[in-house]
């Protein structure tokens, strides 16, 4: 317990991000690897490791860590094995806690990305003080932790929480890698404001939009705000509109768990008013009056680049705190 470091690792996609944390949160190195270079994943560990053990060295040895904490796509808290993540070369179910124990002589903790980031919120951002909220991350895709009594929701079989994925639009939109129709997530990301961008030039034709002067290649979410903030209509129609889709979805949630506060991160939030001020109108008028103007929806305050190694050491930190040393 008195040990004064722990290394976070979030596994992405694309890019692996490592660190070593001390307890007031802070960062003491961080480097990343890519995370599909390796066919199996016992390689992807070595190359993980051949980069952690100089910084553990340097801060001092193993015997100064507590443990390992990870955020993984499809991340199993109960198992500790990556579940058939469809955006990661390895297949199948992969016990990589269990694998990464044995390599390091850590303790290893492992949950879904989504989950970490509402943990490191709980621990050093805007919810310190707030045992019940729920996380929403705004990025290419949207991620959702929910915190209830101060306790992630994980459920039954450790998947608990998939908010992104939940059907807002009946018949709606397609999305390419779930084949749901009308999910959360195929308007709410990053993805979905693009797909809305073109959405919305096709259909209206006849109206100016600077976003016109971008090819299809080229639009995206930035480039839809780059264009609302000089005021262009239908950049700013798509803001709303966007909103419009997240305000009803948090409208959902809050009615399942009566949260006191929903924090939005990624991405997405850059666009500040011009989503924020949508979403809260439209939040507000789909909830019950016994649910009306009590939730605060709050941005994250921690710094995107760090959050996802943050996140993931604090699910070290929270075992610990619980005085469990197991989930």
């Amino acid at each position: 317990m008195n040990k004064p470091y722990a290394i976070g690792i979030d596994v992405g996609g694309t890019t692996t991000k490592f660190g070593i944390v001390n307890r007031n949160g802070e960062i003491i190195e961080q480097d990343r690897i890519p995370s599909n270079a390796h066919e199996v994943v016992e390689d992807f560990i070595d190359d993980l490791c051949e980069k952690l053990l100089p910084m553990v060295k340097r801060a001092g040895g193993i015997d100064q860590f507590v443990g390992i904490g990870m955020g993984a796509p499809n991340g199993n808290i109960y198992t500790g094995t990556i579940e058939y993540a469809p955006n990661l070369k390895w297949k199948g179910i992969i016990p990589i806690a269990e694998l990464m124990q044995k390599k390091f002589g850590l303790i290893t903790k492992l949950t879904n990305d989504a989950n970490a980031a509402a943990v490191g919120e709980m621990m050093y951002g805007v919810t310190k003080n707030i045992k019940h909220f729920i996380t929403i991350t705004l990025g290419t895709g949207v991620g959702s932790g929910i915190v209830i009594d101060g306790k992630i929701v994980v459920g039954y079989d450790g998947f608990a929480g998939e908010l992104g994925h939940t059907v807002i639009r009946h018949g709606g939109r397609l999305h390419k890698s779930t084949g749901l129709h009308g999910s959360l997530e195929s308007y709410a990301s990053a993805t979905g404001v693009r797909e809305t961008a073109i959405e919305m030039l096709t259909e209206h034709p006849e109206t100016e939009s600077l976003l016109r002067n971008y090819s299809i290649n080229e639009l995206t979410s930035e480039s839809v705000y780059d264009c609302a903030i000089q005021g262009d209509t239908i950049a700013n129609r798509i803001f709303e509109f966007t909103g419009q889709i997240l305000g009803e979805s948090l409208a959902n949630f809050i009615m399942f768990s009566s949260p006191e506060a929903i924090v939005l991160f990624g991405g997405l939030t850059k666009a500040g008013p011009l989503l924020l001020n949508p979403t809260r109108k439209y939040m507000e008028a789909n909830l019950l009056p016994i649910f009306q103007n009590k939730v605060k929806l709050l941005f994250s305050e921690l710094k995107e680049a760090d959050a996802a190694i943050l996140g993931a050491s604090a699910l070290v930190w929270d075992t610990l705190r619980d005085g469990k040393g197991d989930f």
